[in-house]
């Protein structure tokens, strides 16, 4: 039942991203793109989105568990960290120069677009990266 409904909830997801238009990176460009051909559509989609978890985040908390968890799985770190830091100007940079982010790119690879496909390999590589990285950046810290 937990899979079936992660399923639903990224076919939730998934068409809300195609009816906004976020399939688009011209759309995304266009938000960054303040001199130019400057498109508020993104900053609506992003403010929607925000009333809808604000409110959702509102009934979850009520409960004293999610419906196919035994517990809510928190983080537990507070720390803004060089590595939270840097990940989010990464993920900043790369959706201004793609004009996607992954969870839009998934979605837009129903369009057949080359573009959306290398985007997600280099993702999916990255990700890959990081973790084969991981114990050399660990020794390099301490």
């Amino acid at each position: 039942m937990k899979h079936l409904f992660a399923c639903l909830t990224g076919l939730v997801f998934g068409t809300g991203i195609a009816i906004s238009g976020m399939m688009d990176p011209a759309k995304v460009l266009n938000f960054f793109d303040i001199a130019g051909a400057w498109d508020l559509s993104l900053m609506f989609v992003m403010g929607g989105a925000l009333i809808i978890t604000s409110l959702g985040y509102r009934l979850v908390w009520r409960r004293a568990a999610p419906l196919f968890e035994q517990s809510f799985q928190l983080p537990t770190s507070t720390a803004l960290d060089a590595r939270l830091i840097g990940g989010a100007a990464l993920f900043g940079i790369g959706w201004g120069i793609a004009g996607f982010c992954p969870g839009a790119a998934i979605p837009a690879l129903g369009t057949g677009r080359w573009e959306v496909a290398l985007f997600l390999v280099s993702v999916t590589g990255g990700f890959y990266l990081r973790r084969l990285l991981s114990p050399a950046l660990a020794k390099t810290a301490t």
